[in-house]
């Protein structure tokens, strides 16, 4: 019960200050996405087995204020947490230079998916020239706040089963 209090304090704090402080601060290619950030901690870390409602909350809760298509990116979330939970049974996930490159991989990944999705189900055009450009720098500002996030030794620490 704690850590599902722990994971939904993250969850919310990151969700509104990515929501509101960041955009003022920080351009658009170099905001990072915390709750891709938080996902990708979940799917390497977490053990529980309904761990994967919480990343499509998460998915959906971004949705509703990125003003995308509705589902894109809880759907995405979904697929790199599947991705990552299958993957951390074979890694030794307690590294913090993995949790980096999993966050940037995890980015270019959710990018390049969401490309993929928004080609197959959108009429706009334009897309690739928004999505395209910004996905390594997008990358590694998520991999440097990773780096910064992931260094606090209570983070970095390996989470109880709950």
């Amino acid at each position: 019960m704690i850590t599902f209090v722990r994971y939904l304090f993250v969850i919310v704090f990151c969700l509104v200050l990515q929501v509101t402080l960041l955009p003022h601060f920080l351009a658009d290619p170099y905001q990072p996405n915390l709750l891709l950030i938080v996902v990708s901690y979940m799917g390497l870390r977490s053990r529980s087995p309904l761990a994967f409602l919480a990343v499509f909350a998460v998915g959906i809760a971004q949705d509703c204020f990125s003003g995308i298509y509705f589902g894109l990116h809880a759907f995405t979330y979904l697929c790199l947490y599947f991705v990552l939970a299958h993957t951390s049974s074979q890694l030794y996930t307690d590294r913090r230079s993995l949790m980096i490159l999993v966050v940037f991989c995890g980015t270019v990944g959710s990018g390049l998916l969401s490309l993929v999705l928004l080609a197959l189900f959108s009429t706009a055009d334009g897309i690739y020239a928004s999505i395209l450009p910004a996905l390594i720098p997008q990358g590694l500002v998520n991999a440097l706040v990773a780096s910064v996030v992931f260094s606090f030794p209570a983070l970095a620490a390996r989470e109880e089963a709950a």
